[in-house]
């Protein structure tokens, strides 16, 4: 199924659609500030398990972000953070950076992996935010990738459905996307560390 939102307003109705989606343990593809994401609920396991499928990637060793509408969530997932990064945070969000942190008790539990650390978006899009809003809970995360050689990622909707429709259960049309991913910083350590430019510098 391919629905069409707008951004700039999204329609709580069909919001509540990709919700209803997620919460019967639905895999949806949905817009964020930079990439489309692949994404489910994230208390969902058997979703975790057919998104790591459709990557073709291992639950245990996939880097799966968390999408958050705001801060609120970190002390949900993340051990206690420092104010620098707080403030680094609060800055830069939402806009398109993964922050890498310290993953509390709960994340192994969720994706059953011995993952350490999780990483974090708050991207600056309303469709996604919105989703994970009416949801109550972040929706995991991984980049829409593509077979060919020169787009590595895939940018219009339409054919994302095309070649994605039969694997999941939505993709949502939000406009085209971007092609530059996010930033990923990581604040896992005492020094932060930028392991990948992104779309926008830090600041």
């Amino acid at each position: 199924m391919l629905i069409r939102i707008y951004p700039e307003n999204p329609n709580e109705r069909e919001i509540q659609q990709v919700v209803d989606v997620l919460q019967k343990g639905g895999v949806i593809i949905y817009p964020t500030d930079t990439i489309y994401g692949i994404g489910c609920d994230i208390t969902n396991q058997k979703a975790i398990e057919r998104v790591a499928r459709i990557r073709g990637v291992k639950t245990e060793k996939a880097n799966f972000s968390f999408i958050c509408h705001d801060l609120s969530h970190l002390s949900d997932f993340c051990s206690p953070l420092n104010n620098e990064v707080f403030k680094l945070m609060k800055r830069n969000l939402p806009g398109p950076f993964t922050f890498i942190l310290q993953a509390n008790n709960n994340v192994p539990k969720l994706l059953k992996t011995r993952r350490k650390t999780i990483g974090i978006r708050v991207p600056d899009n309303n469709i996604a935010r919105e989703i994970v809003r009416q949801l109550g809970n972040p929706i995991l995360s991984t980049s829409v990738h593509d077979d060919d050689e020169i787009l590595e990622y895939t940018t219009d909707p339409e054919l994302i459905h095309e070649r994605y429709g039969e694997l999941v259960d939505l993709v949502i049309d939000g406009g085209y996307g971007d092609n530059i991913p996010s930033a990923i910083i990581d604040c896992s350590s005492d020094e932060i560390e930028i392991i990948r430019e992104g779309a926008r510098e830090l600041e």
